[in-house]
């Protein structure tokens, strides 16, 4: 079957052209979504294209297209002609900027919102997690954008592949723990769930944003603090989250092995 897209409002088969002046293309001006679809639902579609409207409106795009009432149906006719309206699926949501001046971040006339999805596994039981050998600049324009220029996050993925872990776990620039290469991170230590906050310099994850909300509206102590390398030494528990493997449990970390045993919060926070 050829691949199915989903582009500025029509379904096209076959390649997906783009413009060689495309400054997504050439230059990384673009954002990005990557969402879960469960059977043919769409998991937390509004706090995804919330995000992306965020993400687009700094580098200067267009967001018209970007809303629930028309992406939403376009996500479900997509899943059905991919043949993915039964099991789990990841679809990316791409908003790119177009030919243009490079001095200008003004959309261009070819500018181009697609849409994408494939087949995608279960989530793991447990990750393991190294230490990112270079530091998220939190000062960073695109620091909580999910934006085209993404060769750095996949440096530090094949720096972890070739250390065995999953991901890779950054500090920033003033040695505060910030998110992982494709996720954020929450550290329990046994009476508290605590994450790094915004102003770290993470992506303010969907899935993240439903962590913290679910503890708040369950009574379970959460909290969004300045977390260092102290701190992860002196945790129980850390998990990961992301759109699409939702809840993760990290069961090494450094090469130091985390507590194995599943406390309830986290078995809690596993159903999300």
């Amino acid at each position: 079957m050829s691949a199915v897209v989903w582009c500025n409002g029509e379904f096209r088969e076959g390649p997906l052209a783009i413009a060689p002046g495309d400054r997504g293309l050439t230059h990384g001006l673009g954002v990005f979504e990557t969402l879960l679809a469960v059977d043919g639902e769409v998991r937390a579609l509004e706090l995804h294209l919330e995000r992306m409207r965020h993400g687009a409106g700094v580098l200067g795009l267009d967001t018209a297209w970007v809303d629930e009432e028309g992406l939403g149906p376009a996500i479900v006719g997509l899943l059905e002609r991919c043949g993915l309206g039964v099991g789990r699926a990841r679809v990316r949501i791409s908003l790119s900027a177009g030919s243009g001046e490079l001095r200008a971040l003004a959309p261009g006339a070819d500018a181009l919102l697609w849409i994408s999805a494939s087949r995608v596994a279960d989530p793991p039981e447990s990750m393991k997690l190294v230490t990112a050998s270079f530091p998220r600049n939190e000062a960073s324009p695109l620091a909580g954008i999910k934006a085209f220029a993404y060769a750095e996050n996949l440096l530090a993925l094949d720096e972890a592949r070739r250390a065995g872990a999953d991901e890779a776990l950054f500090y920033n620039t003033r040695g505060e723990l910030c998110e992982a290469t494709t996720s954020n991170v929450f550290l329990f230590n046994g009476e508290k769930v605590l994450t790094p906050p915004l102003s770290s310099g993470c992506l303010p994850g969907t899935m993240r944003r439903r962590v913290l909300e679910f503890c708040r509206s369950s009574g379970i102590p959460v909290e969004e603090v300045t977390l260092t390398k102290v701190d992860l030494a002196q945790a129980s528990h850390a998990f990961i989250t992301s759109a699409i493997r939702g809840v993760v449990p990290v069961a090494e970390i450094d090469g130091r092995l985390l507590e194995p045993r599943c406390p309830e919060v986290l078995v809690r926070l596993r159903t999300l």
